[in-house]
């Protein structure tokens, strides 16, 4: 498949790596777990999947609104991981909740309703990562109006 891609790792110090992606124009990314077990020297494998999640929300948002030709303004995104202990006692990933939030009033949206009931199916990330544990989305517009999923 032409989309299959590889990073390399490499241990730096104690839990901080370094990953190196097989784009040479993407930068080194430095990886490391939170103190005490690491030194905070970078997000944590745990941090980067949340972010992975909200990123690939916010980019399939972003391209449903482009494909009806909306200018959504900025977009912003905040994401919340919930952890917890399996029944092994392990700490694993319990959900992810992400905000998606609209930089102009879904006034000024054309096709506003297929989109928001469309654009979770082509995010890569969300959808793997669903088959393991839930991840919530809303989006909200400008003015903090909720727009998906519409309250019942």
């Amino acid at each position: 498949m032409d989309d299959d891609f590889s990073i390399d790792l490499v241990q730096q110090a104690d839990y901080r790596f370094e990953v190196r992606f097989d784009n040479p124009a993407l930068p080194v990314l430095v990886t490391d777990e939170n103190a005490p077990l690491g030194g905070d020297a970078g997000p944590s494998p745990s941090r980067l999947l949340a972010a992975a999640v909200a990123n690939c929300l916010s980019a399939s948002l972003l391209f449903a609104l482009r494909k009806f030709h909306n200018d959504p303004g900025t977009l912003r995104a905040h994401a919340r991981m919930t952890l917890g202990r399996n029944e092994a006692q392990r700490l694993r990933v319990q959900r992810i909740d992400v905000a998606l939030h609209l930089g102009v009033p879904a006034a000024q949206l054309r096709q506003l309703e297929r989109l928001l009931g469309q654009f979770e199916d082509f995010c890569v990330v969300t959808q793997s990562v669903r088959a393991a544990f839930p991840v919530g989305v809303e989006v909200f517009d400008a003015t903090g109006e909720r727009l998906h999923p519409l309250p019942r």
